[in-house]
């Protein structure tokens, strides 16, 4: 166990002995951190807070400190953060609000400088977060989702599976899996090269494109247009695309500006 002789750890956390702690680096509460994982210097983990195997905390990070929640009254809550992921210089991961539970982040995500995770959050496996993004409270991320620079989630939004958001976006709504959110918040294309990282064959995204498409260049009312993809789709991106929206949603579903236009 390699901890600076300078770093503040708690008796009750729990570090492997093959993880790292840095210079300055403050562990508070009962915090667990996995195997091969490094703490830098100045670094300050809190709470009940897991830590998985092979992450890296970089400098002046916050993980598991208490949310930003008026409602909250020092209930016993969580913060989970997957195996290899990366959270970078200043970014905050905040444990959850209500009793019991947890904020989690998943496996292999990267959490660039100064991005920000709100309580309850839960973010799926291999998810960028590019610097100075922001989720409010209770967002939900889909896997491989890309959140460009200086996007703002707005608390219960949902962000589907391989969805990518544009810079400077202010997200109020749910954004749909696959495909591209515009700075204005609208959905103006499908994500191919998303897809294609993602390993999706070429039919199925032949087959998101269709349900695109209809959605949002059919013409029809979002309702009878989403009935109308259901009836195309046979792979499992498809069928997964159509659940999500079927979904029940707090935010709604976002649009584009010729089909709100048309509406």
């Amino acid at each position: 166990m390699a901890i600076h002789p300078t770093a503040i750890v708690d008796t009750r956390a729990e570090i492997d002995e093959a993880a790292e702690i840095g210079p300055y680096a403050v562990i508070e509460g009962p915090v667990r951190v996995g195997p091969r994982s490094r703490i830098f210097a100045h670094a300050y983990l809190t709470g009940r807070t897991d830590i998985g195997q092979d992450c890296q905390i970089h400098p002046h990070a916050v993980v598991g400190h208490e949310p930003q929640d008026f409602g909250y009254a020092g209930h016993d809550t969580g913060c989970r953060i997957g195996d290899g992921t990366v959270i970078r210089e200043g970014a905050q991961v905040h444990r959850g609000t209500t009793p019991d539970s947890e904020t989690v982040v998943g496996k292999r995500c990267l959490l660039m400088a100064n991005a920000h995770v709100g309580h309850n959050c839960v973010i799926g496996d291999d998810v960028i977060m590019v610097n100075g993004v922001l989720l409010a409270g209770h967002v939900h991320v889909g896997s491989r989702a890309f959140l460009s620079a200086y996007a703002a989630i707005h608390q219960f939004a949902r962000i589907g599976e391989v969805a990518m958001i544009a810079g400077l976006a202010a997200v109020t709504m749910d954004a749909p899996p696959f495909f591209v959110i515009g700075r204005d918040e609208r959905c103006v294309a499908v994500n191919v090269v998303g897809m294609r990282r993602a390993g999706l064959t070429t039919d199925e995204r032949s087959e998101i494109k269709k349900v695109y498409r209809t959605l949002y260049r059919s013409g029809m009312t979002f309702r009878v247009a989403l009935d109308a993809a259901a009836e195309l789709v046979s792979t499992e991106p498809g069928k997964r695309l159509i659940a999500f929206l079927r979904a029940p949603s707090q935010r709604g579903i976002l649009g584009t500006a010729r089909r709100d236009a048309k509406e």
